[in-house]
């Protein structure tokens, strides 16, 4: 590594002064207060997040986990399937599993990597009652609208997993209107953060009705009351709720961001060998919480990265994901027959880093570096010659 070159990092978390400013006032009026949980903080989150999407209604949650959970719990969903991608994270598939279903692997598309109308008919079975559509990497995928329609034919319902999709849509409908409802996470490294925490859109006033239940130990109402539900500690607090006020301010400046260092990226990888950028359909308005790239085959990723770390101080992020779901132990027994797109597009992607504040000079140096590394003589051995 060139001892004078500051290291590009794999993610980077942006609090101008001001913003810290504004947050630690926040904070004192509820340290002021006693207000700690579920109060106007929380509330003003909410409203401007439901405002942001085009929703009706958004119930600040701990986690995107607990979410998910609490969509499905109130759908109901014990006994049945659910067809999850098997590219997917952890949290979608126990999410699944917690709220009392069975989760049903289906392999992605390779341009997309997210289900698609042929992908979820093929894991279909008569036990099936709905689909997880997760939007990887801030892309919603172009077959969104027909996968709606193919749930609505079909009698099953559509959950939207947006952990990863603050503010991207597709044809102008920002992510949450696709399904009944839609999960995001607020989790320090997503495109906007609370520290910790998570977000439930919908248009059902149902639906809203149960998830402020559910994530209050399922009681009846915040001062007392019977338990009707079987719900969780699943409250934001007020402290977490002051962070994502002021970060959701930042959203639209942070995704504009995002797609200036996509852009030279895009430039930048055009023509490269042994690399191909994840193509960005028409339409699609992805808020590049990942840049996804993938490698031609045989290429060796950790040999990459790390070269790329080493010798030039840059960090890529972690990949939308490195293994599939059936890859893990604890989801071994979901294989079948396995999920070969999946398999190929979790082995061969890399993600570039890419940051809310990133500059120009950092995205060109990221390129320079890895047209260095793929064409040089340092360049990382093949993955048959890999040793260990």
């Amino acid at each position: 590594m060139n001892g004078h070159q500051r290291p590009v990092p794999a993610a980077r978390l942006v609090f101008p002064d001001d913003d810290r400013a504004e947050i630690h006032a926040l904070i004192e009026q509820s340290l002021t207060s006693g207000s700690l949980t579920l109060g106007p903080h929380t509330e003003q989150f909410e409203a401007a997040f439901a405002r942001r999407h085009g929703v009706p209604h958004a119930i600040a949650v701990n986690s995107g986990t607990s979410a998910i959970e609490i969509i499905l719990r109130h759908i109901g969903v014990t006994g049945a399937e659910v067809i999850v991608p098997a590219n997917t994270f952890f949290a979608t598939a126990a999410a699944v599993m917690h709220a009392g279903g069975a989760v049903r692997l289906a392999d992605v598309d390779a341009s997309t990597l997210a289900l698609s109308t042929a992908t979820i008919e093929a894991a279909l079975t008569p036990q099936t009652a709905g689909v997880v559509l997760v939007h990887i990497g801030g892309l919603i995928t172009p077959e969104a609208v027909a996968i709606r329609e193919l749930c609505a034919r079909r009698g099953l319902f559509l959950v939207e997993d947006a952990a990863h999709a603050h503010g991207a849509a597709l044809d102008g409908l920002a992510a949450g209107h696709f399904g009944s409802a839609a999960a995001f996470s607020f989790y320090p490294t997503k495109v906007m953060t609370a520290g910790e925490g998570g977000m439930i859109v919908t248009a059902d006033e149902a639906l809203r009705d149960d998830a402020i239940v559910y994530r209050d130990q399922g009681k009846a109402g915040f001062l007392g009351g019977e338990h009707v539900r079987l719900g969780s500690a699943w409250r934001m607090s007020e402290l977490h709720a002051a962070v994502g006020v002021v970060q959701l301010r930042r959203l639209d400046e942070f995704i504009a961001t995002r797609r200036a260092a996509a852009a030279i990226y895009d430039d930048g990888l055009a023509g490269l060998d042994g690399v191909t950028a994840l193509p960005i359909p028409p339409g699609c308005a992805t808020n590049y919480y990942k840049y996804v790239a993938m490698l031609d085959p045989g290429i060796d990723r950790d040999g990459l990265k790390r070269t790329l770390r080493e010798e030039h101080a840059v960090a890529f992020s972690g990949e939308v994901y490195t293994a599939p779901l059936h890859r893990h132990p604890v989801f071994a027994s979901l294989a079948r027959d396995g999920f070969p797109v999946a398999d190929d597009v979790c082995a061969r992607q890399v993600c570039l880093p890419i940051h809310s504040d990133m500059t120009a000079s950092e995205a060109e140096r990221v390129v320079d570096a890895l047209r260095s590394v793929l064409a040089g003589s340092r360049a990382p051995v093949r993955a048959s010659e890999s040793v260990g």
